[in-house]
């Protein structure tokens, strides 16, 4: 019997986006899935799926001596070779022990691991290279061109930009540029319908909008803001004919869809995920791009702007700028069709198919995984 490719995930840990994408593809690719992250397994694990929790490797030890050492401290970069191997950690050995352990037990039962997804780490891209794994790297936008991403790239066998090809200048992407593969915003809302919520291509308010209703949406990331409420509240004070209400504040819901369908103006960060979701509902947006390394979010805010997509403040406004961006914004009338979000969690899926179909462990059956994970 034939069995499924076998494929390894592994999730970085901040914020909740790369376990989001995750969640957006998963459907798509018909192999059996194993995560590795340092996050907790969501409740709703899909079928034919097992998540390997991994230990943290950023946390503070306290050494025999008594002495508290940060791992910043023990030449995580190796001189900028990498991005993150801190000497004498625990929680780092532990975790690619582990990796290595559920890797090497797959291979000895008969079944190897056919690809790796890395979402993302260089250093994991790496170990499961050297482990003998193909892998496919999951890109973010920003200046990539650092020696870490560039061993990251060159060990990859492909490389998902997850935005439209074109929307970015990236010198590290075009150096390997036959093996990316551009699928469009990855959306876990794509195709998905709330009433009458506006289209992929909002041509005009949507009757299931509420005029003068504004939300912001923040993540789970962080942001620059030492008092995010109160600036919040200021923008709320100085737009009297809007109606602000928050999410990613004080309130939590897996499921902001509802919610966004509803709102005139959408007020958020410039993340893949939450930019991807404003095209899948044909969102009129504020964008306000925070730090992030390599300057992530700022190089996606640029994208939007240029491409008349939303409206791009790249700090906080002042509480007198309000009026007016709340006005721009709700006379965008923004083609989000050019993020490709339709279909792109698809052709991920097909891409690490691509890769796992040239797998050569396929001859043991399902049941073999069991016992690589015990």
């Amino acid at each position: 019997m034939t069995a499924r490719p076998l494929v390894g995930w592994y999730v970085h840990h901040h914020g909740a986006g790369h376990r989001t994408r995750f969640s957006a593809v998963r459907p798509h690719l018909d192999a059996d899935v194993v995560v590795f992250s340092s996050l907790a397994a969501p409740a709703d694990l899909p079928d034919d799926t097992t998540w390997v929790e991994l230990e943290r490797d950023d946390a503070p030890t306290t050494g025999a001596d008594g002495v508290v050492r940060h791992p910043a401290d023990a030449s995580p970069t190796v001189g900028g070779l990498l991005h993150w191997a801190p000497v004498a950690h625990p929680g780092h050995t532990a975790r690619l022990g582990r990796i290595a352990a559920v890797v090497a037990g797959a291979a000895a039962d008969g079944r190897p691991f056919d690809a790796m997804v890395v979402d993302v780490s260089v250093e994991v891209t790496l170990f499961a290279r050297l482990l003998g794994v193909e892998v496919v790297v999951v890109s973010q936008p920003g200046d990539r061109t650092d020696e870490p991403h560039r061993l990251a790239y060159d060990a990859a066998s492909r490389v998902i930009a997850p935005w439209p090809a074109g929307t970015h200048d990236s010198s590290a992407l075009d150096r390997v540029a036959p093996k990316v593969r551009w699928v469009g915003g990855i959306s876990r809302q794509a195709g998905r319908q709330v009433a009458t919520a506006a289209p992929a291509v909002a041509a005009g308010p949507s009757s299931a909008v509420v005029p003068g209703s504004v939300l912001f949406v923040g993540g789970a990331g962080g942001s620059d803001h030492d008092d995010l409420a109160a600036s919040l509240a200021g923008a709320a004070h100085a737009t009297p004919d809007t109606t602000w209400s928050t999410l990613g504040i004080d309130r939590w819901v897996d499921d902001p869809w509802a919610e966004m369908a509803t709102a005139e103006v959408i007020v958020t960060w410039a993340g893949q995920n939450t930019v991807a979701d404003l095209a899948a509902l044909g969102a009129r947006a504020v964008v306000v791009p925070q730090t992030r390394p390599f300057d992530e979010q700022l190089t996606t805010a640029h994208a939007l702007d240029r491409a008349g997509l939303a409206v791009v403040a790249t700090s906080w406004p002042a509480d007198d700028e309000w009026p007016a961006l709340i006005e721009r914004a709700r006379g965008l009338r923004p083609d989000w069709s050019a993020w490709q979000v339709e279909g792109a969690a698809a052709r991920a899926a097909t891409v690490v198919a691509e890769v796992a179909g040239r797998g050569v462990g396929r001859d043991a059956g399902r049941g073999a995984l069991a016992g690589a994970l015990s």
